[in-house]
């Protein structure tokens, strides 16, 4: 499982692209940042093509249900593994989940 970068490409299930930033500076692969718990929580979600009358299309992550490390720690903070997923805000509600395609760097990974 690799640790993800603000570099990565996180994706609605329709292939919306999520917004990245991260909360974190200090810890780098390649100089950038290594995104952190909550960092992909709450992001903005562009391009979801999920569109309809009475459809709303993915714009925002929700919650992650699953992908931050058990052991790995940043500041306190668990770091973001390349499994990561959990729910956005589009229709139908509760069913439609983003996840990690790219994990933004080739390199670094958490071993067990």
């Amino acid at each position: 499982m690799r640790w993800v970068t603000v570099d990565a490409l996180l994706q609605c299930a329709h292939l919306g692209k999520v917004g990245l930033t991260h909360s974190q500076s200090w810890v780098t692969i390649e100089g950038r940042p290594v995104l952190v718990q909550a960092d992909p929580e709450g992001r903005p979600i562009t391009g979801c093509p999920n569109i309809g009358p009475t459809i709303k299309p993915c714009t925002t992550t929700l919650k992650v249900q699953a992908g931050y490390s058990t052991w790995i720690r940043v500041d306190g903070k668990p770091v973001v593994l390349d499994i990561v997923t959990g729910l956005t805000d589009g229709t139908p509600p509760g069913v439609v989940k983003y996840h990690c395609t790219t994990p933004g760097q080739p390199f670094v990974s958490e071993g067990r």
